[in-house]
């Protein structure tokens, strides 16, 4: 309940930490940033809400919009880098190579051609989708995806969405109508995102089921 509220009262509880605790609010916010990004086990923190909240507050001054935008792509990249590290050394090592029942080298070798081909394009997207843009880059590790072609798409989407999200953030946060229902815009950024996942997962289902059966 408590991750619940802060989630849906970031905008409260990120200018309460600012008021008691100043500029300790950078770490914290790169502190959340860097773990929702870099640790798979940890998707569920409000990475859109957060940068938007952000943003707001930077417009109208309580927060640096340079030093906010700067601090949190470094923090997005470095945790994508860590994730991705972390994929690429356990991965294999979970499933033990070919002595594993759980490893299966053509699924392997497969996921390591589609994501040398498309995965730069899903790591750059993946950082506006919450949930999956913390297993992207994890499984990007786990194919193999080479850490050149990774990083530079790291950092173009860690910058795109942060900066993106921020930048929105402050021109819009401060608009009457959007604090009244900054609520409802928090869970449409949690769900929405989930949803076109959702809807991509099951298309892309229904296709490969058609092709099998023709």
């Amino acid at each position: 309940m408590l991750l619940v509220d802060f989630i849906l009262h970031v905008d409260r509880h990120l200018e309460n930490f600012v008021t008691n605790y100043g500029a300790w609010v950078y770490a914290l916010l790169f502190l959340i940033i860097f773990i929702e990004t870099g640790v798979v086990v940890m998707p569920f923190l409000p990475g859109d809400s957060l940068l938007f909240v952000v943003g707001a507050m930077s417009g109208v001054g309580v927060m640096s919009y340079p030093l906010s935008v700067a601090l949190l792509i470094a923090a997005a990249v470095l945790g994508n880098q860590s994730n991705y590290t972390i994929g690429r050394y356990f991965g294999p090592r979970v499933f033990q190579w070919e002595d594993s029942r759980l490893f299966n080298k053509r699924a392997f070798e497969q996921a390591h051609a589609f994501y040398e081909k498309y995965g730069g394009i899903t790591i750059v997207l993946a950082r506006f989708m919450p949930f999956l843009r913390t297993f992207a880059p994890f499984v990007a590790g786990v194919a193999q995806m080479t850490r050149r072609k990774f990083s530079l798409y790291d950092i173009t989407g860690g910058t795109l969405w942060v900066g993106g999200v921020i930048t929105a953030g402050y021109f819009f946060g401060s608009i009457p109508w959007v604090k009244a229902n900054l609520e409802k815009i928090i869970w449409a950024m949690i769900l929405v995102p989930g949803l076109l996942v959702l809807a991509g997962a099951w298309k892309a289902r229904r296709k490969n089921a058609a092709a099998a059966r023709g």
